[in-house]
């Protein structure tokens, strides 16, 4: 079973104003209101394409039911450990431009994360865990660290989507995946990625760290896979950007679609760059129809 982890979950509510003009009465022309988190969007590109997954976490309040409702409505398992406090709601304002007002969200008591613990402690080498996103200041900054320490004993497949020291940390636990883009990889490193040569070198320096596979995601230039069997580029498939939000997530998404079926890495590589572009191209996350549309565009070549 592939589980998915988000700390800090929110409804993402989507309005769109003609010509927005700030300090007066604007009209909505259209809104839309989605459960969102990166291990949220996993989960629902898994279901998208007819992959299962059981999404974990923590809801509150009337926004946390919500969040639960809309998931199971669309089929998704769930087992989110209710808090107090209500769950946040991001407001993503689209007119001419974009402005997105992120709610902080709520706390997190120590025995709200002994449940997530006990959870985890009970799975086993056949599962997949995804620890995707930053979390709430009242969450220590090594959590996925101590998580994946809850669960390597059983030999589970950790895969770490998050930024900064809170990724080095998992490293030392040798995580099966992590996906960071070219600019988070820069950070870590302190240094302005853009050329390939130094994108991948510093990249082989996350597996000296202790990564078993690592994609990087390079937006118009494709992404990178870089593991024991050497480095791979994905070409990035042909569209319009429509949508920036998800793409990342929706990688990972398509790579375990495929991976925990066929065990292929490089084929899920493939699977996953597509379902990045696809998202990208479209509304919202990508469908099964998208990926298979997009798919013959994306090809895999080892770069020696």
């Amino acid at each position: 079973m592939i589980y998915t982890v988000t700390f800090n979950p929110a409804i993402d509510y989507v309005v769109n104003v003609d010509n927005f003009k700030a300090g007066i009465v604007n009209r909505v022309s259209s809104e839309e209101k989605f459960a969102g988190g990166k291990g949220i969007n996993v989960s629902r590109v898994l279901n998208n394409m007819g992959v299962k997954s059981k999404a974990l976490g923590f809801v509150g309040g009337f926004t946390g039911k919500f969040i639960i409702d809309s998931l199971e409505k669309q089929g998704i398992e769930t087992e989110f450990i209710e808090i107090n406090g209500d769950t946040r709601i991001n407001v993503k304002l689209k007119s001419k431009g974009e402005t997105e007002i992120n709610g902080a969200g709520p706390i997190i008591e120590k025995e709200d994360l002994n449940k997530l613990f006990k959870i985890v402690e009970g799975l086993n080498s056949e599962d997949y865990l995804v620890l995707a996103g930053n979390v709430q200041k009242s969450v220590p900054s090594d959590i996925y660290a101590k998580l994946q320490k809850k669960c390597s004993s059983n030999n589970v497949k950790v895969i770490v989507d998050t930024t900064g020291n809170a990724l080095v940390a998992t490293l030392e636990n040798k995580p099966f995946l992590i996906k960071p883009n070219n600019h988070e990889l820069g950070e870590i490193f302190n240094k302005e990625l853009t050329d390939q040569d130094e994108i991948i070198e510093y990249a082989r320096k996350l597996i000296v760290m202790g990564a078993q596979n690592v994609i990087i995601s390079m937006a118009e230039k494709g992404a990178l896979l870089i593991c024991e069997r050497g480095v791979y580029h994905a070409t990035p498939a042909k569209g319009t950007v429509k949508n920036s939000v998800g793409a990342g997530d929706s990688v990972i998404a398509g790579f375990l679609a495929k991976y925990s079926g066929s065990k292929d890495l490089i084929e899920a590589f493939r699977w996953g760059a597509t379902c990045g572009s696809a998202t990208a191209f479209s509304k919202d996350l990508c469908t099964k129809e998208d990926v298979e549309y997009y798919l013959a565009q994306v090809s895999v070549n080892k770069i020696d």
